[in-house]
């Protein structure tokens, strides 16, 4: 039986204009999504489970690490994209801002981190969670922007938008292989 990667990206947050980003947390939704993949069979072999430092990716961590009393490995390197130079944009802005920021991934949109590098630091963050975990399935729980920078380089292909989750609200996994890096699967809503 092949071991996995299992790439989670946070669901449902609270958005607060006057917290920082990386604080935010989960709101009743994405708690309640998460709580209920905590039991899903997809799960059941995980042996190892990685975090963002951000809050909502510790939130959407903790419900499963309960399920299967493993602890939380916090890793700053699965965090999202560095977005710090304009913080919290209002959704008219920040959705053309993150359209740019794929669209030109050599370029600093708005003095964000530039999507190649954002890429070059999840694919490294996550080879370095499966070469230190034990043998099973590795659970990396993080962000959709760089989700979809993982997505694009597993798949080999240049970095697109398109490679992004299927829902909206986040909440979405996909799989591959650990060792191989093959068997890539389309991203799966929580």
């Amino acid at each position: 039986m092949s071991e996995q990667i299992i790439f989670l990206t946070h669901g449902d947050v609270e958005i607060d204009p006057e917290v920082p980003v990386p604080q935010w947390g989960l709101n009743a939704k994405g708690h309640a999504r998460h709580a209920a993949f905590a039991a899903d069979p997809a799960v059941a072999g995980v042996t190892s489970i990685f975090a963002s430092d951000e809050q909502k990716a510790k939130d959407a961590a903790e419900p499963v690490c309960d399920t299967l009393g493993l602890p939380m490995t916090i890793r700053p390197a699965v965090g999202e994209n560095d977005r710090s130079a304009t913080g919290f944009l209002p959704p008219d802005e920040f959705w053309p801002t993150v359209k740019a920021f794929f669209a030109e991934p050599e370029t600093s949109v708005q003095g964000w981190e530039r999507a190649c590098d954002a890429q070059a630091h999840i694919v490294g963050a996550v080879d370095d969670a499966s070469k230190e975990a034990p043998d099973g399935d590795v659970l990396v729980v993080a962000h959709g922007g760089v989700g979809t920078l993982l997505r694009c380089q597993i798949a080999g292909m240049p970095i697109t938008q398109d490679q992004g989750q299927s829902h909206p609200k986040g909440g979405c996994y996909f799989t591959f292989d650990r060792r191989t890096a093959g068997n890539l699967t389309d991203w799966i809503a929580i």
